[in-house]
């Protein structure tokens, strides 16, 4: 998660530009819940995910506390004890409720909660015209996006658990998937400039731009396929020590795992509940253990973020299968480096050469969590389409993989 740097607004984007987005945005996430019902969205499978209920509030209070309330004269809190149910983190707003005891929130309903949306969303209308208010509606309308992915991520974990299966959407409609290219990318390696340009909207993780020295290297072309995994797992990469790393290894022993999350035999769960599993679509919901002891099993190893990036480079942030509206995620493989899966790198999450956190509560966005993670780089099939850039930094804890995480090997040439 992550605040802007001080930022520019492009020229042809305009205030209602803005609030187009803005009412987009709050759409797809109703849309995104609207197949739930409120126990669905009421449910907690674990702490590292938030029930449904929580995401279209959380992003509520978000807009409420740091925009209808510090900006807006007049404005009173549709509730005064709703803030410390659904303030996540922040430490300057004060005492919350534990991450871990959201799914026993039963009230306010899911309907409550709804009714409080609209009321927020049609207050914003006063501020959306406002060109000093622009960076921080960016910065929400960005936040929110992330808590859509969130949001179906924690959703398909949390029906997971049900040993029907149940399913959120109807199966996809059948098409060719778009099959992963094959080879390498080759780079020559020097100077590359890396992090956000300071153009148009970025999180502050993502600066400030500074150079780094790559030697030179080589991407694949394509993700690590099911297929492929299933080779690992056939030749023993769950019981072999040599191929992870020491922590690696305690976490699959003591966690007992032989497979990526959501496998079954030959099925995997989704969104439409079980499927059988396309073997040449990107293995997806692995930990970062995981894809670097796939890495060495292949003879390769996991790119830095700054090879990645640098790779990326002359590709386009918005192609890939990413998130267009309220239809299923689901990884199919393609040509482009984002989309289908978020991919690990071998970088840990640390702050770029004059990286400053910003003042106030917003800048306890970042900085603070900027210790023990790895860096993740493109983007999923339930990250919305408009909210990838290729310096964008996403980051997870080694043993996490309920997000659609995947990979990309590199290597040295």
């Amino acid at each position: 998660m992550t605040v802007p740097q001080p930022l520019t607004i492009h020229a042809q984007q305009t205030p209602r530009a803005l609030a187009d987005r803005f009412a987009e945005t709050r759409a797809l996430s109703a849309a995104l819940a609207e197949p739930l019902s409120d126990a669905d969205a009421t449910i907690q499978s674990m702490d590292d995910a938030s029930p449904a209920k929580w995401h279209l509030a959380h992003t509520t209070w978000f807009w409420e506390t740091f925009l209808l309330r510090d900006h807006l004269p007049g404005y009173r809190r549709w509730r005064d004890d709703w803030p410390y149910l659904f303030n996540s983190y922040y430490e300057a707003e004060g005492a919350r409720h534990a991450r871990s005891r959201r799914g026993m929130l039963s009230r306010p309903s899911l309907a409550e909660i709804l009714d409080w949306r609209d009321h927020v969303t049609h207050s914003m209308m006063d501020l959306l015209d406002r060109p000093e208010h622009a960076p921080l509606i960016e910065l929400g309308i960005a936040h929110e996006q992330q808590h859509q992915e969130l949001l179906l991520t924690d959703i398909k974990h949390a029906l997971f658990q049900n040993p029907l299966g149940p399913a959120m959407w109807g199966a996809p409609s059948a098409r060719e998937p778009a099959r992963e290219a094959s080879g390498w990318q080759e780079h020559p390696g020097g100077i590359a400039l890396v992090g956000h340009e300071g153009v148009d909207f970025a999180f502050d993780n993502e600066g400030p731009r500074h150079r780094v020295l790559l030697e030179p290297f080589a991407l694949s072309s394509g993700l690590v396929s099911n297929r492929e995994w299933h080779s690992f797992i056939d030749e023993g990469g769950y019981r072999t020590a040599s191929l992870w790393l020491s922590d690696g290894w305690g976490w699959v022993q003591g966690e007992q795992i032989s497979a990526p999350s959501y496998w079954r035999e030959d099925q995997q769960f989704t969104h439409s509940g079980w499927q059988a599993r396309d073997p040449d679509a990107p293995v997806t919901h692995i930990s970062f253990y995981e894809a670097d002891a796939f890495a060495a099993w292949a003879g390769a190893r996991l790119p830095t973020e700054f090879e990645w990036e640098a790779a990326a480079q002359s590709h386009d942030p918005a192609a890939g299968n990413q998130l267009d509206d309220a239809a299923p995620p689901l990884p199919r493989g393609g040509h482009n480096l984002f989309g289908d899966c978020w991919q690990f790198t071998r970088s840990a999450y640390l702050p770029y050469p004059r990286f400053r956190t910003a003042e106030g509560a917003v800048g306890e966005y970042n900085g603070k969590f900027m210790s023990g993670q790895v860096v993740l780089k493109g983007a999923s099939c339930a990250t919305p389409r408009s909210h990838s850039r290729t310096s964008y930094r996403n980051f997870f804890y080694p043993h996490q993989r309920w997000q659609f995480t995947g990979l990309r090997l590199a290597k040295d040439i």
